[in-house]
């Protein structure tokens, strides 16, 4: 029963090997993809050169304000996660979660559960648990003389980003969420059809979509199960981080500060009360932004590490992982700005919605969601490109809106899988490649795509 998945996993992966660049190129290859669709696609000033004009969509983009900030956060989320971790108490956690992995069955059923279960809460959580989880398995089958597929335990550390946007930090449903959000997407004429607000009890928390979550939270684990029976295992080469430095140092004057827990401790509570002053209404709803996490962190991580001196460790081994995506980000906003300005992913959404029914609205947003994150691998920018498209079908329609906006999470959480953009952080935590993950998340993303495709016919 096995023999052909891991059969065609081989295919794949030797596939993959020798024809998928780095994630790097395959940004820059999409960045040249999206100007040839603009310059094909839409059409061309009345003055001026298209070309050039495209461009500067696509100068534009890159230089986005909102866009780059956001680019910062989710680099903090990335590296004050990585020196939470570090910390000797999670390294301790950590270390006794992993006791009880000795091959690569029990290693990916364990990330895969973990990492599923903290995305559904958090996204950005999510997504570094996920990659220090499969690097902590990597270490602990290299001190303990076991072999692994580390390449299938870095896939199962990435899955959580199958469940994120229908989780609780979704972009989609978090801004439907927020009153008025609707009506302001929309025609004048049309806002009144839709209500103000749209509870997290008809999305997130829906039956229907915890169903969904619970499906992926069985099956994602018995597929990794299943490949793992058959995959080639090795020995891991990694580098194994201590998370103190010597003790047996001597300090004086001001450099005593860098190494006492008082000033860290300090602090680190400071950061926490102030967090909960200013936060405990949001925590109430459920609501956790890039800011929240990214304080939260901050303050617990002084806490955990004591000394600034460890911190500062912990600092200098976690700053690598971010170093892709502090490239990267700009070219994907660069094709947001190109998408977005010449009104290619209108026109992309506008195309399914136009030979869409009643019945197939759903069906096709999802579609169209999952081919736009290839090009717009944010879920917040995809949902402010695709959100009024897909809003005033389904007022035209008579589709409820709960529905649409699913859709389009689910399309948007499935082709992460194929898009490597946001395995960026997992790769540089794990020093894996994204050729050596994709064979395998290949298969989480069809085994997604039959889960959302059914509940959009059968449980909404």
């Amino acid at each position: 029963m096995l023999s052909l998945p891991m059969s065609a996993t081989h295919y794949i992966e030797t596939l993959f090997r020798r024809i998928l660049p780095s994630p790097f190129v395959i940004a820059l290859l999409l960045t040249l993809l999206t100007i040839l669709l603009a310059l094909v696609l839409t059409p061309a000033p009345e003055q001026g050169i298209h070309l050039w004009q495209i461009l500067s969509y696509w100068e534009h983009g890159i230089w986005n304000q909102g866009l780059l900030v956001f680019a910062y956060q989710m680099m903090l989320i990335l590296v004050l996660g990585h020196i939470l971790v570090l910390s000797p108490p999670m390294n301790a956690l950590i270390g006794r979660l992993t006791n009880g992995v000795h091959d690569t069955k029990s290693a990916v059923i364990l990330v895969s559960i973990t990492t599923l279960l903290v995305s559904f809460f958090n996204w950005g959580l999510g997504l570094i648990f996920g990659a220090i989880m499969a690097r902590k398995v990597a270490e602990a089958a290299q001190r303990r003389g076991f072999l692994i597929n580390y390449p299938l335990v870095g896939a199962a550390g990435y899955v959580g980003m199958m469940v994120w946007h229908g989780g609780i930090s979704g972009s989609a449903p978090a801004k439907v969420g927020e009153q008025g959000h609707l009506k302001s997407l929309v025609d004048p004429g049309l806002a009144d059809q839709l209500p103000s607000v749209l509870p997290y009890t008809e999305t997130v928390f829906s039956g229907s979509n915890l169903m969904v979550f619970v499906l992926l939270l069985v099956l994602i684990p018995f597929v990794l199960y299943r490949l793992s029976r058959s995959a080639k295992v090795g020995p891991t080469k990694l580098s194994l981080y201590d998370a103190q430095l010597p003790g047996d140092q001597k300090f004086s004057g001001a450099e005593r500060l860098d190494h006492t827990k008082y000033v860290g401790w300090f602090f680190g509570v400071m950061i926490l009360v102030v967090f909960v002053g200013q936060y405990a209404p949001f925590l109430g709803q459920g609501i956790v932004t890039p800011n929240m996490l990214n304080f939260f962190m901050l303050g617990l991580a002084f806490i955990l590490h004591g000394k600034i001196a460890n911190f500062l460790h912990a600092l200098g081994e976690a700053i690598d992982g971010a170093s892709g995506i502090l490239i990267q980000f700009p070219l994907y906003f660069g094709i947001m700005g190109i998408m977005q300005d010449s009104g290619l992913v209108v026109q992309m959404a506008d195309f399914f919605v136009s030979i869409s029914t009643t019945k197939t609205l759903p069906l096709l947003t999802y579609l169209s969601a999952a081919l736009v994150n290839i090009f717009v691998p944010s879920g917040g920018g995809q949902w402010a490109l695709q959100g009024p498209v897909i809003l005033e079908a389904a007022i035209k329609l008579n589709v409820p809106v709960a529905k649409v906006v699913m859709a389009m999470a689910y399309g948007d959480q499935l082709t992460n899988m194929l898009q490597p953009f946001w395995a960026l952080p997992l790769l540089g935590i794990t020093k894996l490649k994204a050729r050596e993950l994709l064979p395998y998340t290949l298969w989480i993303m069809l085994i997604g795509a039959v889960v959302f495709f059914g509940a959009l016919l059968f449980l909404y």
